[in-house]
């Protein structure tokens, strides 16, 4: 797959939108809009809710422009955001606990057979059943917000997504083996904060 051409990231630039100037930032989002509306693409499969999506992330990206401090390319900063707001759009149509918990318990190993578990049928809730799953959903988003943002894209995109080692690796575009490692512990540290493992 070609790399989408970008131009290069201009500090000064970065500097005019960071101080609120809007036709730079303006110029920073075309350059990089489309690499982004594919990740996103990627991860949702539906190209009109990934507009909707994406005009979440740019307005995300403007309200946290002045945190962006140039320590990794600007599409390296861009990139985790645009996942975080597709994984909040999944968030509203998918049981994440359904999506997520399964491997945890379960040993992927080096399988490349891309796609998310199915989930167990779905059973009648009490309120109590429905309370506690509840208090299991805002454990495990909150367990899932906290790790680092290069593990949750891979996590996101080969768990809900289903991507291939492969396409992931071109969607963040990085090596297939690092693909696997950073899943690897991805899901190693999502289960410590679980509870579901002991630290090391």
């Amino acid at each position: 797959m070609a790399e989408p051409t970008q131009i290069p990231d201009d500090p000064e630039l970065l500097r005019r939108a960071q101080a609120g100037d809007e036709e730079a930032f303006g110029v920073l989002m075309r350059s990089h809009y489309e690499p982004v509306f594919r990740l996103v693409c990627s991860v949702i499969h539906d190209e009109h809710a990934a507009r909707d999506v994406c005009q979440e992330v740019w307005l995300t990206v403007w309200r946290n422009l002045a945190k962006f401090r140039g320590d990794a390319k600007f599409s390296t900063w861009v990139h985790p955001i645009a996942v975080r707001r597709a994984i909040d759009h999944l968030r509203g149509r998918k049981r994440w606990l359904d999506r997520f918990l399964p491997f945890l318990s379960a040993d992927d190993g080096d399988s490349d057979q891309p796609g998310p578990r199915t989930p167990e049928p779905a059973v009648t809730e009490t309120p109590r059943d429905e309370a506690e799953r509840r208090e299991q959903n805002e454990r495990f988003e909150r367990a899932l917000e906290s790790l680092p943002p290069k593990h949750r894209a891979v996590l996101a995109l080969r768990e809900i997504s289903g991507l291939s080692y492969d396409e992931i690796a071109a969607s963040l575009s990085i090596r297939r083996g690092t693909v696997m490692s950073r899943l690897f512990n991805a899901r190693r540290m999502l289960a410590q904060k679980l509870g579901e493992l002991p630290c090391d």
